[in-house]
């Protein structure tokens, strides 16, 4: 089967699209013939080797995909050739075929075509967890949304004000646009902008963090924490789901509901073949991604 593959770890650049064997089959699992994958940040980390999980080489890159189940293990149910899918995985979604958990698949509702299933999962769960069960937002709350064009951004934002942070101090755009400070801020950015997104959190606000598209992990001075009393909190997938598993099903259901009611419509910035899946993550790399970006493996 053709997969984009990493031998060594570094950049975008190592990925090498070849003729790979496929994944065995084994208990528990799903074969499915992928048809689009997206790209995430965390795939950029992986592959250089500074996520919080290393994974051997070589392997093939792609944390989210839609495509169609091909195969399944003897021992479950629930799940035919044929049936429509979409997931995540750590790795392996820039392939032809993935082999994966029968339980990390979720069945694509008949009204949603393949692009759109795998732009929604990891980035609409992920905002949806975050506003409802972290953040815990309500009606009438000023929130803050950094990165509001990538995926998770722009799946969290139901935006009122825009605010260029390359275009002057973010700190003193939020104090204009925000006078009387902002109830909860989502950030999936980090670096330079944590701080002053922050500080513009009136007292006893939430400051959620993510991720860290930039690159770099901020260090926030305590003493703001202690003074405007606010609580700084984070998300991430696989600790949540093991605290808070009921939830994070109930969430599940809520923002598919979305999606298929059409109040839930991924943002799809760019479409790169399977043979361009180098470029494809150079994009999301280097800050130049809007909404989700996709690799499309099987022709459209």
């Amino acid at each position: 089967m053709r997969a984009a593959l990493c031998r060594s770890y570094g950049g975008p650049e190592v990925v090498e699209v070849t003729d790979i064997d496929a994944p065995a089959l084994g208990p528990g699992q799903v074969r499915v013939h992928i048809h689009v994958g997206a790209v995430n940040f965390p795939d950029v980390l992986v592959m250089a080797n500074t996520y919080q999980v290393s994974v051997p080489l070589p392997f093939v890159p792609g944390s989210e995909y839609a495509g169609v189940v091909a195969d399944v293990a003897n021992d479950v149910a629930g799940l035919a050739p044929g049936d429509r899918v979409f997931g995540s995985v750590i790795v392996g979604a820039f392939a032809e075929e993935a082999v994966v958990a029968a339980g990390s698949l979720n069945r694509t509702p008949d009204a949603i075509d393949d692009r759109t299933a795998a732009a929604f999962g990891v980035a609409y769960k992920t905002a949806y967890h975050v506003l409802r069960s972290v953040a815990s937002l309500q009606p009438g709350d000023e929130l803050v949304v950094l990165g509001a064009g990538g995926g998770v951004g722009s799946a969290a934002a139901g935006a009122k004000r825009l605010i260029d942070h390359r275009a002057g101090d973010l700190r003193q755009a939020l104090r204009d646009a925000l006078p009387d400070g902002s109830d909860v801020v989502v950030d999936p950015v980090g670096g330079d902008l944590a701080e002053p997104a922050l500080r513009s959190l009136r007292y006893g606000g939430r400051f959620v963090t993510i991720g860290y598209a930039s690159g770099t992990i901020p260090r926030i001075p305590l003493n703001l924490v202690l003074l405007k009393g606010v609580a700084v909190l984070g998300f991430q997938f696989g600790t949540f789901a093991v605290h808070h598993p009921k939830e994070m099903a109930r969430n599940d259901r809520e923002v598919l509901d979305l999606l298929v009611a059409g109040k839930a419509a991924p943002l799809i910035g760019a479409v790169f073949d399977l043979e361009e899946s180098a470029a494809a993550l150079r994009h999301v790399a280097e800050g130049r991604a809007v909404g989700k970006v996709l690799v499309q493996v099987a022709p459209a």
